[in-house]
């Protein structure tokens, strides 16, 4: 199966390097997020920018407040200082005011969480184990056995093929363009962290434990991640690459992984768009209902 993966991603190559351009990395002097790939990753962009508002407000008028104050009752104008020790209507605006910038805060936060941890009825299911120091990765509905990812090391990079240092691998995850996914993350050893910062997505991968998420990446392209949980001296040498791919694309990926397999039953296909395919779960569901 390891050629045959390898022959499927060389034929990947081209859709890669056309993404490669734009793709989800870290760059240099970097100071905001990540561009969004996924509508996870949209909503804790936009709260994050939310918070920015409020916090820099916040400090805006507190630096204001203090300047007034310093400015306002220095020994010079007030040579003689106020004895006031309360000011109802002030408590009243110090206690309700923060009380409805908390509010502020919370809606769209608990909106972020239902998000990202709602149910989805998944078309692709992936496992992600973490061993020190690579990954491991199957697919249960395509029966896909678990193959690993290993780092390109420094001398084998080679920029013209769209590798990063330090972020690709050998063995890409291959997911499709506009598809619900689950995201089962578990470990083989210690505690790792599978993080993609363009998805939105930073789960424990804990041994003995399953955890998990769901992504939908609209957008085909590559993107990196990284183990974000130290987990021993190769713990900055574990990164994550995903590339997306059209439907059709990913299918005969997985026809090509599994050509010379025996298998009982004939893999998971996605052989409808999205929209048609949430239409058929949708309309299933209603049956079941009544």
């Amino acid at each position: 199966m390891r050629l045959t993966m390898k022959a499927a991603l060389a034929a990947l190559t081209t859709i890669a390097a056309a993404g490669a351009a734009g793709a989800a990395e870290p760059q240099p002097w970097e100071l905001g997020l990540q561009a969004p790939a996924s509508p996870v990753m949209e909503q804790l962009t936009d709260f994050h920018n939310l918070l920015l508002i409020i916090i820099f407000a916040v400090a805006l008028f507190v630096l204001a407040l203090l300047v007034y104050v310093m400015w306002r009752f220095s020994a010079k104008r007030n040579p003689t200082p106020s004895k006031a020790a309360h000011n109802t209507m002030i408590e009243v605006i110090w206690t309700v005011v923060p009380v409805l910038i908390l509010l502020v805060i919370a809606v769209p936060s608990f909106q972020a969480l239902y998000y990202m941890n709602r149910d989805v009825d998944p078309e692709v299911t992936l496992i992600a184990r973490g061993y020190q120091w690579y990954w491991g990765y199957e697919y249960p509905d395509q029966q896909i056995d678990e193959y690993t990812s290993i780092m390109i090391p420094d001398d084998e990079v080679d920029e013209s093929a769209g590798h990063r240092r330090l972020l690709s691998v050998d063995e890409p995850v291959v997911l499709p363009a506009d598809t619900d996914v689950e995201i089962l993350i578990t470990a083989g050893d210690v505690l790792h962290s599978w993080a993609v910062p363009s998805f939105g997505i930073k789960m424990d991968a804990v041994p003995g434990r399953m955890n998990r998420v769901w992504v939908r990446v609209p957008e085909e392209g590559v993107y990196y991640g990284q183990c974000s949980e130290l987990c021993g001296t190769g713990h900055g040498f574990m990164p994550i690459e995903v590339r997306v791919v059209s439907r059709e694309a990913f299918d005969q990926w997985v026809m090509e992984q599994v050509a010379d397999a025996d298998l009982d039953e004939p893999p998971v296909l996605l052989t409808t768009t999205y929209d048609e395919a949430l239409a058929e779960r949708q309309l299933a569901q209603a049956s079941a209902e009544q």
